[in-house]
């Protein structure tokens, strides 16, 4: 199935300010429906740039997380219980997060490491507070503006050959790659900051 003349009707659209609109509740049931959200996010920056994306991205995922956190503590139990029994490293989350609280939200939620879908069902199963819960979604920004900008790279890598002739400003991109190397080292060192809080005590 050839799906290009369908692309080439649906990006335009969603370019407008009404498509960006748009995107926030298709990025939040995307999110609810436990998909992974790194290529949604990286159009995103494609589509609207680093930091329109990241807002447009965010506000879809806090909705969407918002929603999966509620269905799995209070209707879905059961069945996210045995989708996380299929992931031991989310268990341990869990169980970690009832422990530890909004310090192993933030930490989980600034690590790409894991999956952000399935860890909102995580969280719900957990004993974390609401209030907790929702402050921990500022720990998704970091990650959010590496995929939005990694999109909006993407988006621009026809100009590479503009900045190589000289035509284009490389200033600009220098700056864009040095800030997208720094963020890329602060979420791998804030992931393995979450490894070690989930070690429990006394552990080698």
């Amino acid at each position: 199935m050839n799906l290009a003349p369908l692309a080439q009707t649906l990006l335009p659209m969603l370019q407008s300010p009404a498509g960006a609109v748009l995107f926030v509740p298709l990025y939040a049931l995307w999110v609810t429906l436990l998909l992974p959200g790194v290529w949604a996010s990286m159009l995103a920056g494609a589509l609207y740039g680093t930091w329109w994306g990241s807002l447009i991205v965010f506000l879809g995922a806090c909705l969407g997380a918002e929603a999966a956190f509620l269905l799995g503590r209070h209707w879905l139990r059961d069945w996210a219980r045995r989708q996380l029994q299929r992931t031991p490293k989310l268990l341990a989350i869990e169980q970690g997060v009832s422990r530890e609280g909004l310090k192993l939200v933030l930490l989980t939620r600034l690590s790409p490491a894991f999956p952000f879908s399935l860890l909102n069902l995580a969280y719900g199963l957990s004993d974390v507070s609401l209030r907790d819960y929702n402050i921990g979604l500022i720990g998704i920004l970091p990650g959010t503006i590496l995929f939005c900008g990694l999109g909006a790279l993407a988006g621009d890598v026809a100009r590479f050959g503009e900045v190589l002739s000289g035509e284009a400003d490389a200033g600009t991109w220098t700056l864009r790659i040095v800030g997208l190397l720094a963020t890329v080292a602060s979420v791998w060192l804030v992931g393995r900051a979450a490894q070690r809080a989930l070690t429990p005590p006394g552990s080698p």
